[in-house]
């Protein structure tokens, strides 16, 4: 017999208990399509966290704007807080200096992880959130090992707080992201996020004789149909 997966309203969610019981998260958000099972499923739980939205990786500002609009949005739909950070890309840029040719899920993600989890950290610990976790993992794309590791290193400082490491993709979360996405009609980035991210991609559609990508065309639709914005 071929497995099913459950749909969304079939689906029993167990309870989440983040790390030492605390009861505040604050979740470091990418982006809608990825956050949006890891919100649900806190929220299944009870579970009282604020979104922190600080990705001065993401390149154009444009597909930033789009990105952090979508979050929001869902946000709100919900009433979770939202913290929007700051979009400091000339700080970013500093730090990929010497980066600019690493592949993904090298040294140059490792030092984006790094940024954004110590200023997820900086704002738990001066704003009394005992645990940190991310929603970046989720994707099939990244590297948890990697995330995670960034992630521990980010809340070793300061005392009380935790990284939470836990595996949202697992028990069918990877494809209730993509399900949840259909549903809200998100809009669906094609590359990771940064400059040389886009640069990379771009090259490799070239390569395979497709176009580049338009920013702001895709969006996630249940008839898997996509349309301008």
């Amino acid at each position: 017999m071929q497995y099913r997966m459950p749909a969304m309203n079939e689906y029993a969610r167990p309870v989440l208990n983040p790390p030492g019981g605390a009861k505040k998260v604050l979740l470091h958000s990418c982006c809608a399509p990825c956050s949006g099972e890891v919100m649900e499923a806190m929220l299944a739980s009870g579970i009282d966290y604020t979104i922190f939205f600080y990705n001065p990786n993401i390149h154009p500002k444009r597909e930033y704007l789009l990105r952090k609009d979508e979050n929001i949005r869902f946000a709100e739909k919900h009433n979770v807080p939202f913290i929007d950070a700051d979009y400091d890309t000339d700080n970013w840029f500093a730090r990929a200096r010497g980066m600019e040719l690493e592949p993904e899920r090298g040294i140059r993600c490792t030092m984006c992880f790094d940024m954004r989890f110590e200023r997820t950290a900086l704002y738990a610990h001066e704003n009394g959130f005992p645990v940190i976790t991310s929603s970046l993992g989720i994707s099939r794309w990244k590297n948890m090992a990697q995330i995670n590791d960034c992630g521990v290193r980010a809340a070793a400082p300061y005392e009380g707080l935790t990284y939470w490491e836990f595996n949202w993709r697992k028990g069918g979360g990877g494809a209730r992201m993509i399900e949840i996405s259909k549903r809200e009609e998100f809009y669906q980035q094609e590359y990771c996020g940064c400059a040389f991210s886009l640069r990379d991609t771009n090259q490799h559609r070239r390569d395979q004789g497709r176009p580049e990508i338009e920013i702001g065309k895709q969006y996630y639709r249940l008839d898997n149909k996509t349309t301008g914005s």
